[in-house]
């Protein structure tokens, strides 16, 4: 061998170990990574739609059933002062799991988060978590404009049936008297699924069904042990059969989401949740008369508001309004027992799941989208600036993190869930796509939820909450620029002890909520409280600076 062939050679056996020993060096650095990964906790998001307190624990209606959210919260944290940002589907939806502000995105209402400048270029909790190296999954309502590309696979579509089909159209449920039941087939019907509609009318097409708005599939229901799964049933089991598919097999950590329609209306669960609240018994909602007198809501929106009118026409289709809001009552409470049982159904898999990864390193959290005004200040509905609506059930098992039982009672919103979970996962990555997104608006909430009452939480004093112009006479005529300005919008600031209204035409209202829960006292013009309005005024002020201009 020539001496510049032993070069060669040597050169070539060189190159050969410091090739071995560089694969080496990235296959090692390859398994710490993947090891780092698979122990990363799972997650388990459960998002219910339009559920406000009437939780066990959150003291919104002394009869409700959930002792499965109660159960979650005995192993977890309760976030006792936790709000919606937006207390209406579609935007409440694309702010959380994008954690990013409507007011920050230009997303304040019905519009596709997904053709949002902002939005767009920033990306979804879903997404973010799938970039970490999360197998995501889905099924349910999660965002109101759903999208399956987020998902590494999706299984069902929001689906609000069962619903009433009279042969040509969905309707409200014949049982349900006028004019609620003009309202329609979604918010102006309730009954029990044994009831069935026009089961005696010779049609065979009418009846109950389901399926969104493009398709309907009969509803079968011989009785309460043969018939179809709802679709919050068929959700919660696609979830516990996912959740027992994982436990099979070793692979990376999880995200799965998982959204429930109840208790939205149309209010249509098996009769076994109604009778667990005869209606005799059942406890009407704490509804102060005159209590919208004091309050500016009405002065701002169309008399033809939802809320409003919803009120209106429960109360004139009984003999009395008490009769109106027990019926409706009842069908809330039945539609929260139907779903509390769905949400068992995910824990039972979760907590006796043959492995250990999965029932001892799974972080779960049951929420909701927003709340529901029962009938409070004349309002039954959701979107409005009041507790009812902003309240939501905010309930975190992070095990290892937050002590079994523990109640939190600081004010936090739902904006803050995307950054809770991305600390408690260790992420790691910029949640923006690009320059043209947003960075989360939100703070984690895990200092909280090591230590509820000290902990040095970096997040605002006070939740913060817009209610969208809307249409009305007064607003009709306004520039497109102006009708979409955070100027022209009703905000809502809620600290552990106060809230504060301000809306479009610059009145206010103020409630102490340590003398005055129920907000039946506006305190607004006191001038014993003059300083504390103006204190929140000025946070407001702060956190929206376009409404000081």
């Amino acid at each position: 061998m020539t001496n510049r062939q032993y070069q060669r050679s040597g050169n070539l056996l060189r190159g050969v170990c410091f090739g071995l020993l560089g694969f080496a060096s990235t296959f090692s650095h390859s398994l710490v990574a993947d090891d780092a990964i698979s122990k990363r906790p799972n997650v388990v998001l459960i998002v219910c739609d339009d559920l406000n307190d009437y939780v066990e624990g959150y003291g919104g209606h002394p009869q409700a059933r959930t002792p499965n959210m109660k159960r979650l919260a005995d192993s977890g944290i309760s976030f006792h002062c936790a709000h919606s940002n937006n207390p209406v589907c579609a935007p409440s939806r694309s702010s959380f799991l994008t954690g990013i502000y409507g007011h920050t995105s230009g997303n304040l209402f019905w519009a596709k988060w997904f053709q949002n400048p902002v939005l767009k270029n920033s990306k979804t909790m879903m997404d973010f978590f799938r970039e970490n190296g999360y197998h995501v999954a889905g099924s349910g309502k999660l965002m109101h404009h759903g999208r399956p590309a987020e998902w590494d696979e999706f299984k069902h579509a929001a689906d609000y049936g069962p619903h009433v089909f009279d042969g040509s159209e969905r309707v409200a449920h014949p049982s349900v008297p006028l004019p609620f039941g003009l309202i329609g087939a979604v918010d102006g019907s309730f009954a029990p699924l044994s009831d069935i509609p026009f089961a005696k009318d010779d049609d065979p097409s009418s009846g109950w069904i389901y399926g969104n708005w493009r398709r309907r599939t009969p509803f079968r229901y011989r009785g309460p042990a043969d018939r179809d799964p709802t679709p919050d049933e068929r959700n919660a089991s696609w979830a516990a059969g996912k959740l027992k598919e994982l436990g099979k097999v070793s692979g990376p950590p999880f995200f799965l989401g998982v959204g429930f329609i109840r208790p939205h209306t149309p209010l249509h669960v098996p009769k076994k949740y109604f009778d667990l609240f005869p209606l005799s018994e059942v406890q009407l909602p704490l509804v102060n008369p005159g209590d919208e007198k004091d309050t500016h809501f009405a002065e701002v929106i169309s008399e033809d508001h939802k809320g409003l009118r919803y009120y209106r026409d429960l109360t004139a289709s009984y003999a009395t309004a008490e009769e109106g809001l027990r019926r409706f009552t009842q069908a809330y409470l039945a539609a929260v027992a139907s779903v509390d049982d769905c949400i068992g159904t995910v824990l039972d898999a979760i907590d006796n799941n043959p492995d250990p990864s999965i029932r001892d390193n799974t972080i779960v959290i049951v929420t909701s989208d927003h709340g529901w005004n029962m009938g409070e200040k004349q309002f039954l509905f959701k979107n409005s600036p009041w507790e009812e609506s902003t309240r939501v059930p905010l309930i975190i098992r992070a095990p290892g993190v937050a002590r079994a039982g523990s109640v939190c009672h600081r004010a936090v919103s739902l904006i803050d869930l995307y950054p809770t979970l991305t600390d408690l996962c260790d992420l790691e990555g910029d949640t923006r796509k690009n320059d043209q997104g947003a960075p989360l608006d939100g703070y984690s909430l895990k200092p909280l939820m090591v230590d509820p009452d000290r902990g040095e939480w970096e997040g605002p004093a006070a939740a913060l909450s817009m209610i969208f112009i809307g249409k009305s006479p007064a607003t009709k005529d306004l520039p497109q620029d102006v009708f979409w300005s955070p100027r022209s919008q009703n905000w809502s600031l809620r600290s552990s002890d106060w809230r504060y209204i301000r809306y479009r035409d610059g009145q206010e209202e103020l409630y102490d909520h340590r003398t005055d829960p129920n907000e039946w006292a506006n305190l607004a013009s006191d001038p014993m409280h003059l300083e504390t309005l103006s204190q929140l005024r000025k946070q407001l002020f702060q956190r929206v600076p376009e409404l000081e201009e």
